[in-house]
């Protein structure tokens, strides 16, 4: 499916981001696998990871470079993407899968924690494609693949910072789709469900959380990968601007903000008149607070 293609992919040294490299090398692709190899809070780093990521590709027979660099950077993330120049003579896709969480109730949130998951996340979804635009527009081709999330979509506690990032990665998304269509550049986003060490601190301590729990980690990083391969595929030519999930064996396609319902009133609003009318008529298409209710309640990744 992406044989020849040059592939970036960050965060691989692990997880989704592991079984996405994986993948791409098995499909074709020259892989430049990114990952500082920091803790899931950020912190730390080594080189371990994407070395052995790397090394695993190669003894599988593809190819395959490890790189370091930090996303959240926006001179490293240039390197990224250098790095594929320098090792493989061009870039052709970019799977932005890099992330760190630090989880509180919004109530208690830092600064830091806040400024830090969005630095990885957001920031680092932008300085990565920001590097690789300007070659996908010299060529007239190219791909970019966001991991999005149900925290994003449709709200989950203690995440207001992953959350906030995660969405903005979609609208970034949908906008690098529109601006560089012309130029025969797509973008779209996948809102995975896996067991990675991103949830593996879910709570056990009850019949319930130990079954849901088990029913999660049946939805394994592998099979994620296959959806980004195509993604990455010239096969995925006429897909652009779009959000996906998939949850084990199952892939969706996911609604975009649309108007659900609208109430005109020829003498325009007032703050009583809006109280009176047009909340008590709009009230029964309010969309529910309780994700229990929604139909990705298996948790968000």
């Amino acid at each position: 499916m992406v044989e020849g293609k040059v592939v970036v992919v960050t965060g691989a040294g692990g997880g989704i981001g592991r079984d996405i490299a994986l993948a791409m090398a098995a499909h074709g692709a020259k892989v430049v696998v990114n990952d500082i190899g920091a803790a899931l809070d950020g912190e730390g780093g080594s080189a371990g990871p994407a070395q052995q990521v790397a090394d695993e590709i190669r003894a599988a027979g593809g190819q395959a470079v490890p790189n370091t660099d930090n996303v959240a950077d926006a001179a490293s993330a240039a390197r990224i993407v250098q790095c594929a120049l320098d090792n493989f003579g061009r870039i052709d896709a970019v799977v932005n899968n890099a992330g760190i969480l630090r989880d509180r109730f919004f109530h208690k949130m830092a600064v830091d924690e806040w400024d830090s998951v969005l630095k990885v996340h957001l920031y680092g979804s932008y300085y990565v494609s920001r590097a690789a635009a300007t070659h996908f527009k010299e060529q007239n081709s190219g791909a970019l693949v966001h991991m999005t999330s149900t925290s994003g979509l449709i709200g989950n506690f203690g995440q207001a910072n992953y959350s906030a990032a995660k969405l903005g990665i979609v609208a970034l998304s949908k906008s690098i789709a529109l601006d560089m269509q012309k130029f025969n550049v797509r973008s779209n986003c996948i809102a995975p469900f896996a067991w990675s060490r991103m949830i593996g601190a879910i709570p056990t301590d009850t019949d319930e959380q130990r079954a849901r729990v088990d029913k999660i980690k049946q939805m394994t990083p592998a099979k994620v990968a296959p959806l980004a391969v195509y993604l990455a595929s010239d096969a995925a030519g006429a897909v652009n601007g779009q959000i996906f999930s998939v949850r084990n064996n199952e892939i969706s396609l996911i609604s975009q903000p649309r108007p659900v319902r609208s109430i005109h009133r020829s003498e325009g609003w007032t703050p009583q008149s809006i109280a009176e009318h047009a909340m008590p008529a709009m009230r029964a298409s309010f969309f529910p607070l309780d994700r229990s209710a929604d139909v990705f309640s298996w948790d968000p990744v």
